[in-house]
């Protein structure tokens, strides 16, 4: 996943374009700058097996650390923020392996930022997104 994300769409546009129910009464506000440590909405599998929206806090804390949330951060002995995982190690990753084996999400956006570095010290911001679509989603896994 990328450092930041938006999302413009309202909750029932999102729990529609997942094709997931909202059991719990939450608001979804758009953000055009959703960074770490927020709370966002994500689809997760209910105990009933059907898709769930859910709100929870973008920063990973492993199953084994102590609940800190430092280490969703990256202030911790932990080693790097756990705010994104690498598609070549999240299966094999000691602070990812148990989340990507048992709890995975999507989480719904309507696009990201990358950032391409102008010169030394200067980046400039481009906004991604898909043509036509205003809900996408990314993988997540949670603890």
């Amino acid at each position: 996943m990328c450092g930041r994300y938006y999302n413009r769409a309202e909750k029932q546009r999102i729990a529609e374009a997942m094709q997931a129910r909202s059991p719990e009464p939450f608001e979804v506000r758009p953000s055009y700058n959703v960074a770490p440590q927020s709370f966002q909405p994500v689809v997760k599998l209910g105990r009933d097996g059907e898709r769930e929206l859910a709100v929870m806090r973008w920063g990973l804390i492993p199953f084994w650390a102590k609940p800190d949330a430092k280490i969703g951060r990256g202030k911790s002995p932990v080693p790097r923020a756990l705010v994104n995982a690498r598609a070549e190690t999240v299966q094999t990753s000691a602070a990812f392996r148990e989340a990507f084996q048992r709890r995975r999400c999507l989480v719904p956006a309507s696009g990201f930022y990358e950032w391409m570095k102008l010169d030394g010290k200067n980046r400039q911001p481009y906004a991604v997104t898909v043509a036509g679509k205003d809900v996408i989603a990314f993988a997540g896994l949670w603890e």
